[in-house]
């Protein structure tokens, strides 16, 4: 399984007082020695953390791949489809939330919303990006993610992470929907709310191949250190596949 790891609170704190550091580039450089299989970041329209700057510089330095997390603002589809990514994820964005709150709202093909979207996935495989779907794990919004000819879906975990412990529901609904994805031949992913006291449960998923992890990790490496937050996570992510063999 592959883990990707999040910077966007990296930059967070660095735009808390408009400093020059922390720096998520030296920050994602850490997580690649930790372990980290790629490296995620949200470039929002509010630019509240991650900028422009970062995402060229994260293109031009990281040692893995780069997973840029983008709403279908035409300027920030433009800078994807110049720096081409190894994979961009389309996820939903309003300027209240704290953090991305939901899945993607796909609509109906007639709506602007998904006529938007459509337009900006077909830009983006162009130019050979991997497009990936943050989306709730609903089997009707898997279906209208594979009209729209992406490669991935990244399933919304929010639920599972505000019910646990007692998430074996949702847990279960994890299972079904990725076991849905899979065989509707797209590849998939899961991220949004995952920490070191869940995360095996989402792991031990075998469809699952890629979780995106950024807060916990982050906070963790307040205490530990960024490198050290990382390799935790990494045994984490990946003993209950070794469990199984």
């Amino acid at each position: 399984m592959r883990l990707y790891v999040n910077v966007d609170h990296v930059a967070t704190v660095r735009q808390a007082r408009r400093a020059a550091e922390p720096d998520p580039v030296a920050a994602a450089r850490l997580c690649e020695r930790g372990g980290a299989d790629g490296i995620t970041v949200h470039l929002r329209e509010d630019r509240r953390h991650i900028q422009d700057g970062d995402v060229r510089r994260l293109a031009a330095s990281i040692t893995t791949v780069l997973n840029l997390e983008l709403a279908t603002a035409p300027d920030i589809v433009r800078l994807a489809a110049t720096l081409a990514p190894h994979q961009a994820t389309f996820v939903p964005e309003r300027r209240q939330e704290i953090t991305t709150e939901g899945g993607l709202e796909l609509g109906s093909p007639r709506s602007a919303a998904h006529r938007r979207l459509g337009a900006a996935v077909e830009r983006l495989r162009s130019k050979g990006i991997r497009v990936s779907l943050f989306i709730a794990p609903d089997r009707t919004i898997i279906d209208s993610a594979v009209a729209l000819g992406v490669a991935a879906v990244e399933l919304h975990t929010g639920a599972f992470a505000h019910a646990y412990p007692r998430a074996r529901r949702a847990r279960e609904s994890l299972g079904l929907a990725a076991r849905h994805a899979l065989a509707a031949g797209l590849a998939v992913h899961a991220g949004h709310g995952l920490t070191y006291a869940n995360v095996a449960a989402v792991a031990a998923i075998p469809e699952i191949e890629e979780l995106n992890i950024g807060h916990s990790i982050v906070s963790r490496s307040i205490m530990v250190g960024l490198e050290q937050a990382v390799r935790e996570m990494r045994d984490l992510v990946d003993r209950p596949r070794v469990d199984q063999l």
